[in-house]
C-alpha cells in the first residue's frame, strides 16, 4: 500500500508536512509506504534534516508547482499540471499510489478528485464527511461538512447511503443509525428541504434511518451518520473543533475535548469518488499530518470507496 502526501500543501509546508511524516514513517505497518510530493530541492533540504534519506518506507516524487491556497481550483489545476496537487491525483489515478492527502488548497482537492478519479456512477455530489467525536467513545460521520453549502433533498438522501456504508466498513458498525440534522426532532420540523429530504431518507429501505436529531445531539451517540448540507455541517464541524482551542485556553484539560481537537483525526475523506482522498486543514500540525496518514491508512484497508459504488449500483 502507498498513501501519497502533497509535501507543499498548508499553511506550514512543507517543514509541518515532511515532520508530519517522519512521525507516521516510525510507525507504519511494514507493507505501507508514504509517498512524498513536491519540489526535490526544497524537499531533499528538509528530508536531509530530519534523516529521511534513510529511511526505506518514504518515496520522494518531483513536483515543479504549487497550487496556493487562494488560487482558483479549476484554472490552477488546469494551469499547474504538475502541481503537487496535479501530480499526486495522476498517481492515484494510474493506481500507483491507493491515496493521496493535502492540507492544499480544499477546492483543488475537490475538483481534482472530480477532473482525475471522477465520481462513483449514480453520485449525484461528492461530499467531505467529518468524524465527530461521541461521549460514549468512537466518532460519528457528518456529511457534508463543506463542499456543497445548499442541497436538494434528493442529495440528502443519498448522503445518508453513503454515509452508512462509510461507517458500515470503515468503523464497522453492523447497521448504523442514521439521522437529519434539523431544528426539532419532529417529522414535519425544519425547512422545505429539510422536510422533503427526512421523507425521502424514509423511503431508503437499505439505510437505518432513525429520524431527525437537533443540534445538542451532536456528541450525544444517537446517531452513527449525521447528514447535513454543506454550509450547515461546516458551520458546527468547525464550532465543534473550536472546543479544544476554549478550553486550552481556560487552563481546561479533558479527555473527550481533547478529541475535538482537529489534529486527533487530522483530515476529512471525500466520499463519492472512485478513490481514497483526504484533506486536512490549511493550519496542519506534524501531528496532524501522521493522524491524516493514519485515517488514510484505515480507509484504503477498508474499501470503502467500492463498497458505496456497489451499494449504489
Amino acid at each position: 500500500m502507498k498513501i501519497a502526501v502533497d509535501a507543499m500543501g498548508g499553511d506550514f509546508a512543507p517543514d509541518a508536512i515532511v515532520e508530519g511524516v517522519m512521525m507516521a514513517a516510525a510507525e507504519l505497518p511494514e507493507n505501507v509506504a508514504i509517498v512524498l510530493i513536491g519540489k526535490q530541492s526544497v524537499i531533499q533540504e528538509l528530508t536531509q534534516k530530519h534523516g529521511i534519506h534513510t529511511v526505506a518506507n518514504i518515496e520522494l516524487v518531483h513536483a515543479d508547482d504549487v497550487i496556493e491556497m487562494d488560487e482558483h481550483p479549476t484554472k490552477a489545476l488546469s494551469q499547474k499540471p504538475n502541481s503537487s496537487i496535479g501530480v499526486g491525483f495522476k498517481l492515484l489515478k494510474e493506481g500507483q499510489v491507493q491515496a493521496f492527502c493535502s492540507a492544499g488548497n480544499t477546492g483543488a482537492m475537490h475538483v481534482g478528485a472530480l477532473f482525475s478519479i471522477k465520481a462513483i456512477h449514480g453520485v449525484l455530489r461528492p461530499c467531505i464527511a467529518g468524524l465527530v467525536p461521541q461521549l460514549a467513545g468512537g466518532y460519528a460521520v457528518m456529511l457534508d461538512i463543506g463542499a456543497n453549502a445548499d442541497c436538494k433533498p434528493e442529495v440528502l438522501a443519498q448522503f445518508g447511503e453513503i454515509g452508512s456504508v462509510y461507517a458500515q466498513y470503515t468503523f464497522g458498525i453492523s447497521q448504523p443509525r442514521v439521522a437529519l440534522m434539523n431544528i426539532g426532532t419532529e417529522d414535519q420540523k425544519g425547512s422545505l428541504v429539510a422536510q422533503a429530504a427526512h421523507q425521502l431518507l424514509k423511503e431508503v429501505y437499505k439505510i437505518n434511518f432513525i429520524g431527525n436529531i437537533e443540534g445538542g445531539d451532536l456528541f450525544t451517540g444517537v446517531a452513527d451518520v449525521i447528514v447535513t448540507d454543506g454550509f450547515t455541517g461546516n458551520t458546527m464541524f468547525k464550532l465543534g473543533e473550536s472546543f479544544y482551542s476554549v478550553a486550552k485556553q481556560r487552563g481546561l484539560s479533558d479527555e473527550f475535548l481533547d478529541k475535538t481537537n482537529y489534529e486527533s483525526i487530522g483530515g476529512s475523506p471525500i466520499l463519492g469518488v472512485n478513490g481514497n482522498v483526504i484533506i486536512a486543514h490549511g493550519i496542519s500540525s506534524p501531528l496532524a499530518i501522521k493522524n491524516m496518514i493514519g485515517l488514510a491508512i484505515r480507509q484504503v484497508e477498508s474499501d470503502a470507496y467500492t463498497k458505496i459504488a456497489q451499494a449504489l449500483a
